[in-house]
C-alpha cells in the first residue's frame, strides 16, 4: 500500500505526515526547535530538497540556508544543522558542490556552530566522503558525517577516516541505519545483519575516541548502545542520542529522562512530499491508515 503513496493527494497525505516536518516555512521549524529546546532536546534542522537538477538551484539552496543560519543565531536556538550534498549539485559539479557548501559550513563556524553533511545513496558515497575531509581540514571542529550502518562498507569508511580524528578536533559522526534502497552486494537486508553491524560499527567509534551520534529508533539498539557506553566508559561529552521529528517520542523522553544528551533533526520546507512519503514507507501501518482516510473521505 505504501507504494501507492507517491500518487495521493498532497492534502491528504500532509495531515498524516505533519508530524514528521517542523512546517512548510522557517518560522514554523523556529517555532518547533523553540519547544524541543524547552523539553531539554537539542535539535540540528534541515531544509528539505534533494538531488537538483539545475545549478542554479544550487545557489538558491545554498543562499536559504546562509539564512536559517543567521535565524537560528538570531533566535537563540540550541542546534545545529544538516543538508544533503546532492541538493548542493553534488552529483553535477562536484567543485560548484563544494564551494556551495564550504559556504555554509564558513557561516556556520562563524557562529561556533556546526554543519552536518548527510549521506545519500551509495552513488554519493565516496563523493561525500571526499567533500567531508575536505571540509574538515579546514574547519575541523565545525563540520560531521553521517555513517550507515546497512551499508558493508561503511567499517572500512570509518577506519578511512581516522587519520583526521584528534583529541582536539575528533572525527564527528551520526551513524543510522540507512534508509535507500541498495542492492544486496552492498547493503545487509536482514534485521539482524544491520543490527549487528550498527553495533559493531557503533562500539568502533566509541573505542577509537569519535565524537558518536547514535541515531536510532530502535529500542533494542538503544539498550545495546547503554551497554557500550558503560563498558568503555565514555564521557557524556563523547556523544548524543539523536531521532527523527515525530517519531518514538516516548522512547526520545525516556533517554532524554535518563540523563543522555538527545538531538532531534528537524527538517521542513515546500519540498516536504518526497521527505514524508519516504517515512512513511517505513511505517506501513500509518501509510494504511492515510490511503484508508483517503477512500472513506472519496
Amino acid at each position: 500500500m505504501a507504494l501507492i503513496l507517491p500518487y495521493m493527494p498532497q492534502k491528504f497525505v500532509w495531515m498524516f505526515s505533519k508530524r514528521y516536518v517542523a512546517g512548510k516555512s522557517l518560522d514554523e521549524a523556529i517555532n518547533s526547535c523553540k519547544e524541543l529546546n524547552k523539553q531539554g532536546v537539542k535539535i540540528t534542522i534541515d531544509v528539505l530538497g534533494e538531488f537538483i537538477t539545475k545549478l542554479h538551484e544550487a545557489e538558491q539552496n545554498k543562499n536559504e540556508y546562509l539564512n536559517v543560519i543567521e535565524e537560528i543565531q538570531k533566535n537563540k536556538i540550541d542546534g545545529n544543522f544538516s543538508l544533503k550534498p546532492s541538493m548542493f549539485g553534488l552529483l553535477i559539479n562536484k567543485d560548484i558542490c563544494y564551494n556551495n557548501i564550504r559556504e555554509i559550513v564558513a557561516m556556520a563556524a562563524k557562529y561556533d556552530n556546526f554543519v552536518r553533511v548527510d549521506m545519500e545513496d551509495t552513488k554519493c558515497t565516496d563523493l561525500e566522503i571526499e567533500l567531508f575531509r575536505k571540509l574538515k581540514n579546514e574547519f575541523p571542529n565545525n563540520v560531521g558525517l553521517v555513517v550507515q550502518a546497512y551499508l558493508k562498507r561503511t567499517l572500512n569508511d570509518i577506519t578511512g577516516l581516522l587519520d583526521l580524528n584528534t583529541p582536539e578536533s575528533p572525527v564527528n559522526l551520526r551513524l543510522c541505519k540507512g534508509i535507500y534502497n541498495e542492492p544486496k552486494e552492498l547493503a545487509f537486508k536482514l534485521y539482524d545483519e544491520v543490527k549487528q553491524n550498527y553495533l559493531l560499527n557503533l562500539e568502533f567509534i566509541l573505542k577509537n575516541n569519535i565524537y558518536a551520534g547514535i541515531a536510532t529508533h530502535d529500542k533494542s539498539l538503544v539498550e545495546n548502545a547503554f551497554n557500550l557506553l558503560e563498558k568503555h566508559n565514555i564521557s557524556e561529552n563523547k556523544y548524543e542520542f539523536q531521532m527523527l521529528l515525530g517519531v518514538t517520542p516516548e522512547l526520545r523522553k525516556s533517554i532524554v529522562a535518563q540523563g543522555h544528551t538527545m538531538r532531534v533533526y528537524v527538517p521542513f520546507g515546500t519540498k516536504w512530499f518526497a521527505y514524508c512519503t519516504r517515512r512513511l514507507k517505513e511505517n506501513p501501518k500509518m501509510a494504511g491508515m492515510i490511503i484508508k482516510a483517503i477512500f472513506k473521505k472519496g
